[in-house]
């Protein structure tokens, strides 16, 4: 399949297009990935912070990838595919993991020890992700299960349902009403591969595609409903799966393939404008299309990332993401602002607190602070940060803000770079007081906030870790 390779930032014009159609279903779409502009007597669509593939009506595949900095160019598309092949693996087994621990939360947990990583290769992302489908689809058949059925027919078979018989066949008796268990392909782990499977064909030939699709005939595709509460669908899957008399192997398998479909599905949701076209299709009728806002995807794949370092280093850190607290109150205290930091670390001593709740107890309830502390508060951006001096004022003011608000030793912007070259630069924040006002001079002294250290933390995408020597400024907290 033809790919035409685009990088966020970019504008695109008609003539980035081996067709004019092309261009124009794009500006007919709305996808919020683009912005529509008229520039020098032409409209250009803009890249937003997004990365993913669109099906264009020509068949040809736009890929998006994502833009670190001014200087990255066509040829850095090898390398770029790389490392968001890297996060999106993390990422696939990240959702899956949370939404089987964690379904109604944004705790983003633990990578699942039980996931084989996928392997990395210099493709196309559409390329990439067919094929990391059907590896794992090469390994699985369509299982049966029995099924409950309950059918009104003129042969006493199963079980006879007694109340609904009375109901319905009173006027009737030489029908029943029974239930009966009858092996069925049509589990929801299996409705929801195809409907992954189906939703993917378009990527490969006709004569694969049809190959492929033989097994799976009789196994229905979920529906639209079905399809707006996929989480919930994909929770009962994963149960039905592990009841099932499988061989470990291939329980992982089925288990991993199950995890992809569901990611796949999750993410074909393109949300777009109320379209220029009045003749085009519905949504649940566009062409392959999955996009993925970069500013999420950077903040969960860090997050979990950093966590994982420092739980590595030390049991007694407990990290817990995007927690919203209330950060001002009225006189009456009535909450009027809440902050919610990426990443909070909570660093236990003495108290094993079980949850945040009572680690947010211990602290209300008192300043013992050998039961514990927030120890780091980290923002993570999708953003160039070529020096430190380019730090936005609105950056600068939520650090310090949360310094203040959590008492930390620590404060980190976290921000992507390429390489290992860039090390992480502590920012020392400047106090201002009256010079005849020794109290004043001494409160100030002596607020842990202003004692906090302020870090603007570089993380390499092409290696997913931080830079520098983290450990010492661990210690320093």
């Amino acid at each position: 399949m033809n790919v035409i390779t685009v990088f966020e930032h970019q504008h695109l014009t008609v003539h980035d297009f081996l067709q004019v159609s092309d261009f124009d279903w794009l500006m007919a779409q709305e996808f919020t990935v683009f912005t529509i502009k008229r520039k020098q007597g032409q409209w250009q669509l803009k890249v937003g912070h997004y990365i993913g593939i669109i099906l264009l009506p020509s068949s040809m595949m736009l890929e998006i990838l994502p833009k670190l900095n001014q200087s990255t160019q066509t040829s850095d598309i090898v390398q770029t595919r790389h490392w968001v092949q890297g996060m999106l693996s993390d990422l696939i087994h990240l959702d899956a993991h949370n939404n089987r621990k964690l379904p109604n939360t944004k705790n983003f947990g633990q990578f699942s020890s039980q996931s084989t990583p996928l392997p990395l290769k210099v493709l196309p992302i559409s390329d990439w992700l067919i094929e990391q489908f059907l590896q794992r689809l090469m390994d699985y058949q369509p299982t049966k299960h029995y099924q409950a059925q309950i059918e009104n027919q003129a042969s006493l078979q199963g079980r006879l349902l007694i109340k609904e018989q009375l109901r319905h066949n009173s006027m009737q008796p030489h029908k029943f009403i029974c239930e009966s268990s009858v092996l069925s392909h049509d589990m929801l782990a299996n409705r929801l591969i195809k409907s992954a499977l189906v939703y993917l064909m378009p990527l490969l030939p006709q004569f694969i595609s049809s190959k492929l699709l033989q097994p799976w005939r009789q196994v229905s595709t979920l529906n639209n409903r079905e399809m707006q509460q996929i989480a919930v669908i994909y929770t009962q899957a994963k149960r039905q799966l592990d009841v099932q008399p499988l061989q470990k192997q291939k329980l992982h398998t089925a288990h991993q393939l199950v995890d992809l479909a569901y990611w796949l599905l999750k993410q074909r949701a393109a949300v777009t404008g109320n379209g220029i076209d009045p003749s085009r299709q519905n949504s649940s009728q566009l062409r392959l299309c999955l996009l993925i806002d970069m500013n999420q995807a950077f903040e969960q794949w860090a997050s979990q990332r950093i966590a994982s370092m420092f739980q590595q280093i030390s049991s007694s850190y407990r990290p817990f993401y995007q927690t919203q607290s209330v950060w001002l109150n009225d006189a009456e205290g009535l909450a009027c602002l809440s902050i919610r930091p990426d990443l909070l670390i909570f660093e236990t001593a003495s108290v094993d607190c079980q949850n945040q709740r009572d680690i947010a107890a211990s602290q209300t309830k008192t300043k013992d602070k050998t039961k514990g502390r927030y120890s780091h508060v980290i923002d993570i951006k999708w953003k160039y940060l070529p020096h430190a001096a380019a730090i936005s004022a609105s950056d600068a003011y939520q650090l310090t803000s949360y310094a203040q608000a959590y008492l930390a030793g620590q404060v980190w912007l976290v921000y992507p770079v390429l390489g290992s070259d860039r090390q992480p630069v502590a920012l020392k924040q400047q106090t201002h007081y009256g010079s005849n006002d020794s109290d004043s001079s001494d409160d100030i002294k002596n607020n842990e906030s202003a004692d906090a250290h302020l870090w603007l933390m570089p993380f390499d995408v092409l290696t997913g870790t931080l830079n520098g020597e983290v450990l010492p400024h661990l210690d320093k907290a």
